[in-house]
């Protein structure tokens, strides 16, 4: 399997998105997660911005991340598609992601639904307003050979019966789940049970503990962290994380697992990745390091 992490992990720690391919060359990770925008920021032209933008080169950007030996593993374009706005604002957000990640050489892109039930929309609603939302996504995914990837990590995708709804929206080679160890558990589901049900749609995980304390305040009410506190291993998920890797590694999966926790400027998230590649070395997974 492949280790990537999530660039959320040095938002406090106002890194730019070069001091974390930095930090990816120094600890001997190949792959690269990272949410984008459009336009630019006074935060991301100074450098306090661990992203990219849509309007920056891609191809140069590719070139960069190349000489630090980094790739793309995903990029995250995940506006809320659940809600009003939907249509408008998150369907031309995703389809210029879709020809930005085509030329920058990102194989994935995450997409999700609204943490809460949308207003002014009841379920049935919104999944069709989706269903026609994806139908555009996925026609463009297919023509770049980029593969869309729902997340675990909103009102309706946390809902085992709900997503399988929506992976019926498209029976294509270029769509598929992001599964996320973390906000399947905060919202009440049991990950192993929740990832083994849809282990044929997995093409990319995150991988993401959750505090004793979060869990008992948050479990069953949230359904989605921001940012995980807790290092990967130390947390109340972590027998859960061990078993959906056997799962993984017994259905034949060698794709991403991405880390996701705050790093605190790099101590928090190379805890984690000690942990997953030392699980790794335990669970007879070899890690894909190219």
């Amino acid at each position: 399997m492949i280790i990537s992490f999530h660039t959320d992990a040095f938002n406090s720690a106002v890194f730019s998105f070069e001091k974390a391919l930095q930090w990816a060359q120094a600890n001997d990770v190949r792959r690269i997660e990272c949410g984008v925008i459009e336009g630019v920021s006074w935060i991301h032209g100074l450098g306090y911005f661990p992203h990219i933008s849509l309007t920056e080169d891609p191809v140069m950007l590719r070139n960069k991340m190349l000489s630090y030996g980094v790739q793309f593993s995903q990029i995250d374009a995940a506006y809320p598609l659940s809600g009003k706005d939907g249509p408008h604002l998150g369907v031309p957000y995703v389809l210029k992601s879709i020809s930005w990640a085509k030329l920058a050489g990102c194989p994935n892109i995450a997409t999700t639904d609204g943490l809460l039930k949308p207003e002014g929309l009841n379920d049935d609603e919104a999944l069709e307003q989706m269903k026609r939302s994806y139908g555009t996504i996925i026609e463009a995914a297919e023509a770049n050979e980029i593969t869309i990837n729902i997340e675990i990590h909103g009102y309706f995708t946390t809902n085992p019966d709900m997503i399988e709804k929506m992976l019926a929206f498209g029976k294509s080679d270029y769509f598929g789940l992001n599964f996320d160890t973390g906000n399947s558990f905060i919202s009440g589901q049991n990950p192993v049970t929740f990832c083994r049900r849809f282990l044929d749609r997995v093409n990319h995980v995150h991988i993401k503990d959750v505090s004793k304390s979060l869990a008992a305040a948050a479990r069953g009410n949230d359904t989605g962290i921001g940012i995980s506190h807790c290092a990967i291993g130390d947390g109340v998920n972590a027998d859960n994380i061990r078993e959906i890797l056997i799962m993984l590694r017994d259905y034949g999966y060698e794709g991403v697992l991405s880390l996701e926790c705050e790093g605190q400027g790099g101590p928090l998230i190379e805890k984690s990745l000690s942990w997953l590649r030392s699980t790794l070395t335990e669970l007879n997974i070899k890690e894909i390091n190219i």
